[in-house]
């Protein structure tokens, strides 16, 4: 026999629903990693724009020119290649397209994970050959 909560003399309480009922199903201003599946909070401290997770550094191909900008068609993921530094000082991560093949380079942000970082600037030279597949795409 069930029960329900008329019988318990008291009603359940709702639980807190602070999911968007929409494509994707996650909060606002939230998107899931295609690659790990962490959900990622849209806010990177370092950065106006999050556009990769902090995680495993994987992004979506989601902007056309401008950072934030949301434009793109695409919509497939891009991988990250390897590191670039600016004059200043700042690392870029340098993402390639598996749909499209579209190159792009995106500021770290301020949680990304710092050993998943140093893996990727350490790329190159434990794989030569990886460093000369990541020139010829330019």
């Amino acid at each position: 026999m069930a029960r329900t909560n008329s019988s318990r003399g008291r009603s359940r309480p709702q639980r807190h629903k602070d999911v968007l009922h929409t494509q994707g199903g996650h909060r606002t201003g939230d998107f899931r990693c295609t690659s790990c599946r962490l959900d990622v909070s849209l806010d990177a401290p370092g950065t106006a724009h999050r556009n990769h997770c902090p995680n495993c550094l994987t992004s979506l191909h989601v902007d056309r020119k401008i950072p934030g900008d949301r434009d793109t068609d695409c919509h497939g993921r891009m991988e990250a290649l390897g590191m670039s530094v600016r004059p200043d000082g700042e690392w870029m991560i340098i993402h390639q397209c598996v749909s499209c093949g579209e190159l792009s380079a995106n500021r770290i942000a301020g949680d990304d994970n710092p050993l998943a970082l140093v893996r990727l600037a350490l790329r190159p030279l434990a794989d030569p050959k990886h460093a000369g597949r990541a020139l010829l795409s330019l």
